[in-house]
């Protein structure tokens, strides 16, 4: 199953880069999309990272997943963004899977697309989770909504990914290794 997370300058790294690196290790395709005009995306703690693709290149037909990476203003940056918070919308309207960790929740939250369902986030800005149940477990699944804490569950959330996009075997294999 393909999968794209979307970076903007700000993203959070380690909550990034540890799906991107955990997917490509057990096999997952993964796609990492910059929402800029630059393959080049600056996160949070001043890393440069290239990107695969441009969101304005990148066909959101070719997934079944959408990752969202925490970090400020990384967050601030996604929301702003308007053909992916209309993908968010589109793919929630059809089931598919949304992820998102730290303050990206936020995202959902403010799109109402959290309603009624439970989500983590960081804690800061659980008043951004619309209408959500929070819970403070790392890793949350409603759905085909999951959403995890911050930096600090960001293997858990890439194992909870795995699970959900491979199986409990995959992920476990992953986390021995």
């Amino acid at each position: 199953m393909n999968t794209a997370i979307f970076f903007a300058d700000g993203f959070e790294e380690i909550e990034g880069l540890t799906v991107v690196d955990m997917f490509r290790r057990a096999g997952i395709p993964i796609q990492t999309v910059s929402i800029s005009d630059s393959l080049t995306v600056t996160g949070s703690h001043d890393i440069k990272v290239q990107a695969d693709c441009l969101l304005a290149d990148f066909d959101f037909n070719t997934v079944e997943m959408l990752i969202l990476p925490g970090g400020m203003p990384g967050t601030t940056n996604l929301s702003k963004c308007e053909p992916l918070c209309d993908a968010l919308m589109q793919f929630s309207r059809q089931g598919r899977y949304l992820a998102a960790i730290c303050a990206a929740p936020s995202i959902l939250g403010g799109m109402g697309l959290l309603k009624g369902k439970r989500a983590a986030c960081y804690p800061s800005v659980e008043d951004k989770l619309s209408g959500a149940v929070i819970s403070r477990l790392p890793v949350v699944q409603d759905g085909n909504i999951i959403t995890s804490r911050g930096m600090g569950t960001a293997i858990d959330f890439a194992l909870k990914l795995t699970e959900i996009l491979f199986d409990r075997e995959k992920a476990e294999e992953l986390a021995a290794s």
